[in-house]
């Protein structure tokens, strides 16, 4: 069964990563406190929305949290992301708990705290990938300040020039980096003297030159 997602507070990054889950098949859920919002969310096809607090048990109830994996805290306030982790985790027994955070000088507090990924877009965007739960199929574009982040997953092809070459070898546009590779259902962090395998996927983490980049990992001899 796909796994039930749920998110909590925001707008345009919630509405990016709900379209994006719900077309690979994924169960998602989300929670707003504006009743604005909730309408505008409400209008995506086949996405569970709930009006309420996202830091009210009783709502997170609401919205089944005994049957969520992975549970995304998207406010635009720190503290209330966590308190809304802190309570999946320890009162809900969620798998999973992720949030945004706009102060990277608290990101090592909330992991202490144990919240599994927080993800800062000044320096922690590839926190978000490295979790395997968030791996699945997972194909979007996150919204970041004024720009945009494209996060996608490309699989090498046995004959791919690129099959045996170390990531420092290939000459990847600069707006493109490698964040993650995924090899016989296990996750890798890559370094420049990693090579690359047939059939490895490959997470890219780019702003720009997406297109260019995949062309350049899957051509072939």
């Amino acid at each position: 069964m796909k796994k039930h997602i749920l998110l909590i507070g925001g707008f345009n990054k919630t509405q990016a990563l709900s379209n994006s889950l719900l077309k690979k098949g994924y169960q998602v859920t989300v929670i707003n406190k504006d009743y604005h919002d909730c309408q505008k969310l409400a209008e995506i096809s086949r996405l569970n929305v709930i009006f309420g607090d996202g830091t009210k048990p009783f709502i997170l109830e609401e919205a089944k949290i005994h049957t969520v994996d992975i549970a995304i805290a998207l406010t635009q306030k720190d503290e209330i992301n966590l308190v809304i982790c802190e309570l999946c985790k320890k009162k809900f027994n969620v798998k999973k708990a992720v949030t945004l955070i706009e102060d990277p000088k608290k990101i090592e507090f909330f992991y202490k705290m144990g919240v599994d990924s927080v993800v800062s877009a000044i320096n922690a965007i590839t926190n978000i990938i490295e979790q395997q739960a968030l791996l699945d199929d997972i194909t979007t574009v996150i919204p970041v300040g004024e720009g945009r982040i494209s996060i996608t997953e490309v699989p090498i092809p046995e004959n791919a020039r690129t099959v045996g070459k170390k990531l420092l070898e290939i000459d990847l546009p600069k707006e493109v980096i490698i964040g993650c590779i995924i090899r016989d259902e296990e996750s890798l962090v890559p370094r420049g003297d990693t090579r690359i395998k047939a059939n490895d996927e490959l997470i890219l983490i780019s702003s720009d030159k997406q297109e260019k980049a995949i062309r350049l990992l899957t051509g072939e001899d």
